[in-house]
């Protein structure tokens, strides 16, 4: 686990130089729910984990929100970095939790990798994966890696989708063969950290940046902040809405706003739930420069 949100805003700093530009408004307004700004827009891009749910836990009167602004004839869309579940599986999840979403309205990093891998030369990729992550639905062979020092040296890149069963020993193999024969690294998951109920879980955006720092070669990143996978959203908008009617709402500045502002559409940081609960966000926006069009308390 991650230490808080203090040490998780310094990692994201430290790395940003690897992250997407952007412009931000001066200043943001502040709002108490993103029901206030909802004639505002006709597009919702929600983050999952902090807007919508912490860990396997619905956040209070978030289902009700999204079918408000349902109701009132929005396009809602989760537009989610957790790469580990297949489809069908989110789509699911978020059922169960009371979200009325269609398997369209659900857009994940994982996604966006499988358009990555797709036409990829390399015949063997070894991934950093949950047992259930379904790694036949990719584009490419693939075998869930292990503590085999062998299976490292064995194939011909890397995927780093789900990092639950991740420890030191699996990343001191993983750089150590990466040492011995620079191969691809594909991250399903930008996410530094993410909020689980009992507190932030290192993700595969962590283990990505520590084996660049380590060995020197650089990861392929899909998901937030990266533009590819708000590509991927975008194409389900109808290209006559203009982005300033389309609003990113988050929990992260490094990831959900700054993704957002780089594809030049309206961000909301929600701050009660996920990185930031419990905090005066102020500083941080201050520190980082990363300004959200409006900060909301709840979603």
């Amino acid at each position: 686990m991650a230490s808080d949100a203090d040490w998780a805003f310094a990692q994201y700093e430290k790395v940003r130089d690897a992250l997407p530009t952007a412009k931000f408004p001066a200043r943001s307004s502040q709002i108490s729910n993103i029901g206030e700004v909802a004639d505002q827009f006709d597009v919702f891009l929600l983050d999952a984990f902090g807007v919508l749910n912490v860990g396997d836990t619905v956040i209070d009167g978030a289902p009700e929100r999204v079918a408000a602004l349902q109701a009132a004839g929005k396009q809602v869309f989760v537009l989610t970095n957790g790469a580990s579940l297949p489809p069908e599986v989110s789509l699911a999840k978020y059922r169960k939790f009371g979200f009325d979403f269609k398997q369209s309205d659900v857009i994940a990093s994982r996604d966006a990798l499988s358009v990555g891998l797709a036409g990829r030369p390399e015949n063997l990729w070894g991934v950093m994966a949950l047992e259930h992550s379904k790694l036949e639905d990719f584009p490419v062979p693939c075998v869930r890696l292990s503590l085999d020092s062998d299976l490292y040296d064995k194939v011909e890149g890397f995927i780093l989708l789900g990092s639950a069963p991740w420890t030191e020993a699996h990343q001191d193999m993983l750089i150590s063969s990466l040492k011995r024969n620079p191969r691809p690294v594909m991250v399903g998951n930008p996410d530094i950290v993410a909020p689980r109920e009992t507190g932030l879980s290192l993700e595969p955006g962590w283990y990505a940046h520590d084996l660049s720092h380590r060995t020197g070669i650089k990861p392929e990143f899909f998901g937030k902040p990266f533009t590819n996978v708000y590509d991927l959203a975008l194409a389900k908008v109808d290209p006559s809405i203009p982005r300033d009617r389309i609003a990113m709402v988050g929990d992260t500045l490094h990831t959900d706003v700054l993704g957002g502002a780089a594809v030049g559409v309206k961000t909301i940081l929600i701050t009660d739930y996920g990185l930031f609960a419990g905090k005066d966000v102020a500083g941080y926006i201050k520190d980082s420069g990363i300004v959200p069009d409006w900060i909301s308390t709840y979603t």
